[in-house]
């Protein structure tokens, strides 16, 4: 089977940079596109960051109807032995499944910050499906990235759903050409628009713990709501794989953020620029959430789920590689 590099195109690669280096879109390696024609499709490889896309090979050719072979519970998920090449020493992402299985040609899922405003609260999901009306949508709600994922998708998702709205976690959009899934981010992203609340930060004025420099975010430890709820619990997978469960206000030596009550919160100077890019994502987050919406963790189960996932530790290594 020949691996179709002409799917390609620089209209997808342009498209996949685009959301990768836009930060209320995808931080770090997080989301992934990609692009089908029979039983060929590309999707972005694991560990690998969308920005690149364009000057990068960060796409790897698979078996479509193995991986969806794969989303149907033949196989373990991780869609390694569909990879057409095997040379290629990348991994497909944890998400090919949900990819493989979606009639589209263009598959687009993000980590956008204004989904995830909506998505990680009764109130916010509320909204978004107002918000939404009129678009072919649904909501699915949390599930472990891969498979338990992917099986909840396929359980909710219609031929004509192109919107998929994924609780805890972000979006997914679907078209049959690049263009259309283009538009299609574009206008839920106007509709799911939220204004950020003035957070203004100084950075303190005594020095970081040893081995820690203080953060842009430290807005988030001097506003009692946002640091109540960042402390509460972690709201989206990524954020347990980059930073941790929650944001602790004691340094045990593990995690690369720690948040000082009313004074900032202190960064680990080797911190990856994942785990930058996760920080800034919970500010952003939290800078857009109305102060009357409830939040709702994804758990300490899955939070654990996560931490000792192969998968995802894989992930953290070719990040901290970058």
């Amino acid at each position: 089977m020949k691996n179709r590099s002409d799917l390609l195109t620089p209209e997808f690669r342009a498209l996949s940079a685009r959301l990768g280096s836009d930060p209320l879109q995808v931080q770090g390696p997080g989301g992934n596109t990609s692009i089908k024609d029979g039983e060929v499709m590309w999707i972005k490889a694991s560990g690998t960051e969308l920005a690149n896309a364009e000057n990068q090979d960060i796409f790897v050719a698979v078996d479509r109807n193995a991986a969806k072979a794969e989303a149907s519970g033949y196989g373990d998920g991780s869609c390694k032995q569909t990879v057409l090449d095997p040379a290629i020493t990348l991994r497909p992402s944890i998400e090919t499944t949900f990819h493989a299985a979606l009639d589209y040609t263009v598959v687009a899922h993000t980590h956008s910050v204004a989904t995830l405003v909506h998505v990680v609260g009764p109130e916010g999901r509320a909204q978004a499906v107002k918000k939404l009306a009129g678009l072919p949508f649904v909501m699915v709600p949390y599930a472990k990235p891969g498979l338990p994922l992917t099986r909840e998708i396929l359980s909710r998702v219609t031929p004509d759903t192109k919107v998929i709205l994924l609780q805890n976690h972000g979006l997914i959009c679907c078209g049959d050409t690049v263009d259309d899934v283009s538009n299609l981010i574009s206008e839920v992203e106007m509709r799911l628009a939220m204004a950020e609340r003035s957070h203004q930060d100084k950075p303190p004025n005594k020095p970081a713990p040893e081995g820690f420099a203080w953060a842009y975010e430290g807005w988030v430890a001097k506003d009692e709501w946002a640091m109540m709820h960042a402390k509460a619990g972690s709201y989206y997978p990524d954020h347990v794989v980059f930073l941790g469960p929650a944001l602790p206000s004691l340094d045990e030596g593990r995690w690369p953020a720690v948040l000082h009550e009313g004074t900032g919160i202190a960064l680990r100077v080797e911190a990856t620029p994942s785990q930058r890019a996760m920080l800034r994502c919970l500010s952003d987050i939290l800078a857009r959430l109305p102060c009357d919406w409830t939040l709702e963790p994804i758990g300490l189960d899955a939070e654990a789920e996560l931490l000792n996932w192969d998968a995802e530790k894989y992930r953290q290594s070719l990040a901290a590689s970058a």
